[in-house]
């Protein structure tokens, strides 16, 4: 949550550069959005002239970005007229997530002022910027929307590392170490179990990656790796360690 203090000729200018941010936030999740305006209630405070304006300024800031959005009357809040952005899962159900709110209330209740360029005092007009709402309430839209398998640099355990029998143990650990120690993020499944039932339960769990160590990986010093997709066959550790890194670090979804 933020908000941000402007004179009335900076709004349309300042509402884009917030619309900016949220593309650049939501793009990084691959999010699709749609827009609501919502407009004055009849419990709103203030003089209709302000709301007009304001509302106005809202609808042609999205219109210049080339963006749509549909009008939800009267929904706006008593101080302001905003934005409202709806998100949409894999499902393609939306949620209401982020929102931009004018208000030209609360600087009339504090007694705002600034100096203009004509010397005189002029109140100013604020914005009430939300990008995600509450973390909690992203975390349930984000996981909705990837259906709970994240990409690579946002899931909770990028790689497992599994085990076919006992005798791979001491290479899994010093994969595992060596993953760590790159900054990944790392489990072990080193127990004695069939491995079949190892990797329908890291599929199960959308693990992006699993790691299959038996004797003849633990003497080659490679991997087996199995993604999503399927089985991307024997690669050296480092090879390994490379790909997902780059994966990483361009976000890639």
């Amino acid at each position: 949550d933020a908000h941000i203090f402007m004179t009335w000729e900076q709004m349309k200018d300042e509402i884009k550069n917030v619309v900016r941010l949220f593309d650049e936030v939501y793009s990084v999740f691959g999010l699709r959005y749609e827009i609501e305006v919502s407009t004055m209630p009849e419990d709103h405070m203030g003089d209709v002239k302000d709301w007009d304006f304001a509302t106005e300024t809202l609808k042609a800031a999205v219109t210049e970005m080339g963006k749509s959005y549909v009008i939800n009357e009267g929904d706006g809040a008593f101080y302001g007229p905003k934005l409202d952005f709806h998100l949409a899962d894999s499902l393609g159900r939306t949620w209401q997530c982020g929102t931009i709110q004018l208000d030209m209330q609360l600087p009339e209740r504090f007694e705002l002022e600034y100096t203009g360029a004509d010397g005189e005092k002029h109140r100013p007009v604020m914005i009430h910027r939300v990008v995600l709402g509450s973390i909690e309430r992203f975390i349930g839209i984000i996981t909705e929307h990837y259906a709970g398998a994240f990409p690579v640099w946002l899931a909770p355990v990028q790689v497992r590392v599994l085990t076919i029998t006992d005798r791979a143990n001491e290479a899994a650990e010093k994969v595992a170490a060596a993953l760590d120690a790159a900054g990944l993020r790392v489990e072990k499944d080193l127990r004695n179990e069939k491995i079949g039932k190892k990797i329908a339960e890291g599929r199960s769990q959308k693990i992006p990656y699993l790691l299959i160590l038996g004797d003849k990986e633990a003497e080659s010093g490679t991997v087996a790796v199995r993604s999503r997709g399927g089985d991307e066959g024997v690669m050296a550790l480092d090879d390994f360690i490379a790909r997902v890194n780059e994966e990483v670090r361009t976000k890639k979804n």
